[in-house]
């Protein structure tokens, strides 16, 4: 059996990133085709020396710095790529790689980490993240952005069975694609993130890349309220200087660290602070798997990975007088979090769980074709 594994671009290594590598364990036969790729030398080793192929914005100008910039030529760039020899497809999607173009005869397995965010209900968000809501600028955008949504929907006829990483983007893929998929939560290497030897101290954590969604400068903010808690922040990103001016001086800034740094920061952390609306969100299930509860907003993947009351507790509003609310009730029950339960829960979400459903979901797909 051949085996095409697509996945969108490989620029940094994130959580999609995760699932594809554990895509590549499980059918290291499998042929890799991407948009660009810009992996350095460290990021590339997990591709174990797969054979690659690139579109054509791969050597356009600028793309390494810019490959955003060519979202219109995506969906050219991916139906470029010649599938037919191929029996079994896989797309690794958040963007554009679910529609690659497949025959009758071939099966198309769809794993999909979200419907294109910017084009769908997140547009707007995203406009004004951009500050593209006035001009032509902003004209221009949103008719790409409304090709986009004609040629997502056109294309999911070609995948014959759909995999949500979270029962929240499967009920985006029911609204978006009018479609069924299953659920098959995405791989978190907790190998290393074990629960600590040392015990909790007096400080709260969060780690993150400092981007509009994560709202970093709004935990920051809640924090510079409540001088009496320390925050340690691990991160760095486009809002450095927001971050910056909400810090008071019981807020450390460490920057980007190593993944050593920030699991031992995980294992001593009082509780770990997540405010952003994710798909699924690793990081949360990072620091369970040290024994750290989690203190997160209540939407998106962390309502399927934290049990409130348990493992963390949620926050209703992304605003500061709800996480400083958070943080008080924290404060009045952390007695009743034990570490070990809560790395316990973190061992739903292992690679290997996640290597058993998806090969079980894919052989059964196969032998029912048959």
């Amino acid at each position: 059996m051949r085996v095409a594994i697509i996945h969108d671009w490989l620029v940094t290594k994130a959580g999609a990133e995760a699932v594809l590598e554990q895509l590549l364990l499980l059918y290291p036969q499998a042929d890799l085709f991407t948009i660009v790729n810009f992996f350095n030398d460290e990021d590339a080793r997990m591709l174990k020396g797969v054979r690659c192929t690139t579109s054509f914005i791969q050597h356009l100008p600028f793309a390494k710095s810019h490959y955003r910039a060519y979202l219109a030529f995506m969906p050219l760039a991916i139906e470029q790529f010649d599938l037919s020899g191929y029996d079994l497809v896989i797309s690794s999607s958040h963007a554009v790689a679910k529609g690659v173009i497949t025959g009758p005869d071939q099966l198309h397995i769809s794993y999909v980490h979200s419907p294109i965010r910017y084009a769908w209900d997140l547009q707007h968000s995203y406009l004004r993240e951009a500050k593209l809501t006035h001009g032509l600028k902003s004209m221009i955008a949103r008719i790409i952005l409304h090709y986009m949504r004609m040629w997502d929907s056109r294309t999911v006829n070609g995948v014959d069975h759909f995999i949500a990483n979270s029962r929240f983007i499967s009920k985006r893929i029911k609204k978006h694609y009018h479609r069924s998929s299953e659920v098959i939560y995405p791989p978190v290497a907790l190998d290393e993130f074990v629960v600590g030897t040392k015990e909790k101290e007096d400080f709260y954590l969060t780690v993150s890349r400092f981007v509009p969604y994560k709202k970093i400068p709004m935990i920051v903010e809640a924090f510079a309220h409540m001088p009496d808690k320390r925050l340690i922040v691990i991160g760095d990103g486009p809002e450095r200087d927001a971050v910056a001016a909400a810090a008071r001086p019981n807020v450390t800034f460490l920057g980007h660290q190593p993944r050593s740094v920030v699991v031992d920061y995980m294992q001593r952390a009082k509780a770990f602070v997540f405010a952003a609306e994710e798909d699924f969100g690793i990081v949360p299930v990072e620091a369970q798997g040290c024994g750290t509860p989690v203190i997160a907003f209540a939407k998106g993947g962390a309502l399927e990975t934290v049990i409130d009351g348990k493992t963390g507790l949620f926050f209703d509003v992304q605003n500061v007088t709800s996480l400083i609310d958070a943080v008080k009730r924290f404060e009045a029950h952390t007695s009743h979090f034990d570490p070990q339960a809560i790395c316990q829960n973190a061992e739903r979400f292992a690679s290997n769980h996640f290597q058993e459903k998806f090969k079980a979901f894919v052989d059964s797909a196969l032998q029912k074709r048959d």
